[in-house]
Order: C-alpha cells, then structure tokens, then sequence
C-alpha cells in the first residue's frame, strides 16, 4: 500500500494512504494529537490516579512509533518506568522512518527514535534503564493476552476506513487484556465505537478532543 509523507498542522510530519485517503496521525497535528491523547489522558492520568512510579502499556497500532517515541521521553524526564507493547500488522519502512521530523520538533536524540523501530520483532528489548520495548507483529483480532496490562493506547485507523477494529470483539480483547481499573485511552469519539467499549464492560468518559477535534474517549475497567 502507497505512503506519501504529509505535513501536518502542527508541522510535524504523518503518513498518508492515498487509498484510504487516511492519515496515520491528525492533520491537525500529529506530535499535538498524540501528547493530548496519549500522554495527557493516558499516561499522565494513570501515573496521578494510581500514585505508581511504573505503568505496562500495549499500543493497538505501532504505526511510525510517535507514541511510544514521545512515552520514551516522558520517562526520561521524570520518575517512573514502562514496560511497553506495540502492535502492528504492517511495519514501517525504516526509509519511511527516517523522513519523520519528531526528533528534531522534540529536540531529542534521532537515534533513540530509529533505536524503537530497529530493535527486533517478538523479543523484550531494553531501551533505557526505565523503557522497555517489545514489538509484535500480528493482527488486532490475534491478542489473546489477559490481566497483563494497565494502559492501553488504542490508536488504530479510523472506524470508516477499518470499521472491523472497532466493534465489540475487538474491545473486549481490550478489557480482558487490562488488569483491574486499566485504562484505554482512543481519539475517537464515534458513538458507535463508545457503545462498543460500554457493552463490554468499560466505564467510558468523553473528554475535550485534540487539536481539531471536538471529543475523545477513555474508558476504565472496573
């Protein structure tokens, strides 16, 4: 499938499939988009609610690694440590890496971001003393872990271009994949996908949305 590079809003740059006419990221701004969701609604949340120093988090959708790259930092800037799975059907290119402009926006090291896409696949590796990293390649629908995770960044392509990953089947290998008051945290807001989550079981709240976009959700196993 085709990628092209796309600037977006905030100027750091995304991926786009021409043929979904989807981007990896919000146009609006990708570095913006994934440090709202993910980093302030997801990790920052968890950490202040749970009063922990630690956090494991799985990742429903690896992609160009933004958000593992920016949890990365957040480790090294402050006082906790993540054990972090990725999961992704069809990796990257690293050529396609290496033209992604988070590093440099970030002012952070370019090697520690190409370091999360080199590393292999299926193993447990050790990023820094407070990261660690394992990539599985495989599909949505193939997780069958259970209790092994607090967070979860469900960050899949959109409902209408992939509509099979955001239906009840999908969410419930979510809550089962979660430990107890686990946290998945989405830039979503469709009222389909938020009554999904609710019919498995998730407590779900909506919250103000990222740049562009009006509301998102996380949703809290009891």
């Amino acid at each position: 499938m085709k990628r092209t590079l796309f600037k977006t809003g905030d100027g750091s740059y995304t991926l786009h499939i021409p043929e979904w006419d989807e981007q990896y990221h919000s146009k609006h701004g990708a570095i913006a988009e994934a440090l709202h969701v993910f980093i302030k609604h997801g990790l920052y949340y968890w950490i202040s609610e749970n009063e922990t120093d630690s956090a494991s988090i799985l990742e429903i959708g690896f992609g160009t690694g933004l958000n593992a790259f920016l949890t990365f930092l957040e480790t090294e800037q402050n006082a906790f440590s993540v054990n972090y799975t990725g999961i992704e059907a069809y990796p990257l290119k690293i050529d396609e890496i290496r033209n992604l402009n988070y590093a440099a926006l970030l002012k952070a090291g370019e090697e520690k971001f190409l370091q999360l896409h080199q590393t292999p696949w299926e193993v447990k590796s050790t990023i820094s003393e407070t990261f660690q990293l394992t990539k599985q390649q495989k599909l949505f629908s193939e997780i069958h872990s259970e209790n092994c995770f607090n967070l979860i960044y469900f960050d899949a392509f959109g409902i209408r271009v992939q509509p099979e990953l955001w239906t009840e089947a999908i969410f419930k290998k979510m809550f089962l994949a979660l430990k107890s008051n686990g946290v998945l945290v989405t830039y979503a807001a469709n009222g389909n996908a938020r009554r999904a989550m609710q019919s498995v079981g998730f407590k779900v709240e909506r919250l103000a949305g990222p740049p562009g976009k009006k509301e998102m959700l996380r949703g809290t196993k009891p």
